[in-house]
């Protein structure tokens, strides 16, 4: 085994991990997307129908969708590279 590399086990280990971390990126995003389309589908699918509070709402919702969408990308991406 050269110095800078893994026993198979934790190599297994540490992938497993990373899967783990994806998927929960995957259903943080897709909760937060499904609060986004419950909170469209309350004002009739438009944006311009919500209520100020709502709307206030809506973006926070969205910007953090964008972090979750972004996370979940670079997350798989890694999985990829060590593929």
């Amino acid at each position: 085994m050269t110095p800078n590399s893994q026993p198979d086990s934790q190599k297994s280990a540490d992938e497993l991990a990373q899967v783990r971390e994806y998927q929960e990126s995957v259903l943080n995003y897709e909760s937060l997307d499904e609060q986004i389309d419950d909170l469209l589908q309350s004002a009739g699918g438009r944006t311009e129908d919500l209520s100020d509070e709502a709307y206030v709402r809506y973006r926070e919702l969205a910007a953090l969708r964008d972090l979750a969408y972004n996370r979940m990308m670079q997350l798989g991406s890694g999985l990829l590279d060590e593929s």
